[in-house]
């Protein structure tokens, strides 16, 4: 084995890594079995999964302790590979990375944005278990952003906020982006600003929609917090109204559960927005649109999903966090969007101490990465780093295997995820 400074000062990598895949960013790699692999070898070898796209691992000396790092490596110039969301089918719902990746005929994927996983601070309240940021699928749109003191997850850098994104455009081009939700409801009497969509969190005073993508979960979590406080106890002040086929149908003071079906949508609406909704009665003519604007690029995007950028231009963002060590997802995007790094650390006993944020994104630095995204992982180990999850199926297999060891031995459900897609 053969060590080098990736990252200066006291910041020293050791990669290893099987000698057929040769060299990565210039240091020289020996072999080593993936965490929990059989004697002899198994399917969870590094090696190609399809064209275009590679697995491999190597371990990182971070602060903490040694890290093991398993990574796709995604080349989009390859015709037949893309990339693209992985969802239960529901915004408000969650399954387990695997079994997203094989539902969807996906050869290699992992988890996503960070999510509504718990609700203790408002009792009888249901956890959603839907994502914090925006979400895109096949270019439409799923959900928007919850507000800035609404989501969970560590703390984001300085200037960041819950509409960044990672996504892929028309141009099969990766890239870090914020979205913003362009939105309006009109009424035979008043033109609103549309303040949410499928969302588990609405800003104060607003009115969101919810349609058949968001599921059968309660709605009740949107009225809860403030745009500052994800605890602040729930609004007293809110009205719910049905609308379809372009009429209101129905109306309630507290927001309902079960699926929405297709051509209708649900208006939630919490203190201005709710007395906004009660002006409304049965039969009166409503109009909702929506769509997610790129902020940045203003390039229509096909794919996107929330989380925040740790790594812009070569340089790590100020502000990461250099001390909390965990087990950790994160995504790299080099060659001018065309290659995309897919990054889930090990949660095995050995490897657990993991590596803080900084670390994280001087790691893609180093593989290549100009941009560099964090997703879900870090925390507590029993309730979040489980999260941190990496598949890839192996070549002629049906199904994907699990390629790291996720904390806790078992695979946490998500409500979302980066697939790989091939078409050989």
């Amino acid at each position: 084995m053969t060590r080098r400074n990736l990252c200066g000062g006291r910041f020293r990598t050791a990669l290893t890594l099987v000698t057929t895949l040769g060299m990565l960013a210039g240091a020289a790699l020996t072999g080593a079995a993936p965490a929990g692999a059989a004697p002899g070898g198994d399917e969870r070898a590094s090696g190609p999964v399809a064209p275009g796209v590679q697995y491999r691992y190597f371990d990182v000396a971070g602060s903490h302790g040694e890290a093991r790092v398993h990574v796709l490596d995604v080349d989009l110039r390859d015709p037949r590979t893309s990339v693209g969301l992985l969802y239960p089918g529901k915004v408000a719902a969650r399954a387990p990375v695997s079994a997203l990746a094989d539902g969807a005929g996906a050869v290699g994927g992992i988890n996503g944005d960070f999510f509504n996983i718990t609700e203790t601070q408002h009792p009888g309240v249901e956890a959603t278990g839907a994502p914090v940021g925006p979400a895109i699928t096949g270019g439409h749109a799923l959900k928007g952003a919850v507000p800035n003191g609404q989501r969970f997850g560590p703390a984001m850098p300085p200037g960041v906020t819950t509409e960044a994104v990672l996504g892929v455009g028309y141009d099969r081009r990766a890239r870090l982006d914020s979205l913003t939700l362009d939105g309006r409801i009109r009424t035979k009497d008043a033109r609103l600003p549309l303040g949410g969509l499928n969302q588990y969190a609405l800003p104060v005073g607003s009115v969101g929609a919810f349609t058949s993508d968001w599921g059968s979960v309660s709605r009740v979590r949107a009225t809860c917090g403030t745009d500052t406080s994800r605890g602040a106890p729930c609004s007293t002040d809110t009205h719910e109204v049905t609308v379809r086929d372009g009429r209101v149908v129905a109306s309630a003071d507290t927001p309902g559960a079960g699926p929405i079906a297709r051509g209708t949508t649900v208006l939630v609406g919490r203190e201005a927005g709710a007395q906004e909704l009660r002006k409304l009665s049965a039969g009166d003519w409503v109009h909702v649109s929506h769509r997610l604007v790129a902020a940045e690029s203003h390039m229509p995007l096909r794919f996107a999903l929330g989380g925040y950028p740790v790594l812009r231009g070569g340089e790590p963002l100020p502000g990461l966090d250099g001390t909390t060590s965990a087990v950790r997802t994160a995504a790299g995007i080099s060659d001018g969007g065309r290659r995309l790094l897919l990054l889930s650390l090990d949660g095995s006993p050995e490897f657990r101490t993991g590596l803080t944020i900084a670390e994280m994104a001087r790691v893609l630095r180093d593989l290549g990465a100009r941009d560099g995204f964090s997703l879900d992982g870090g925390g507590s180990s029993t309730l979040v780093s489980a999260t941190s999850t990496l598949v890839a199926r192996p070549p002629g297999a049906e199904a994907v295997t699990v390629r790291n060891n996720p904390s806790g031995g078992i695979e946490r459900p998500v409500p979302n995820g980066i697939g790989v897609f091939s078409r050989s």
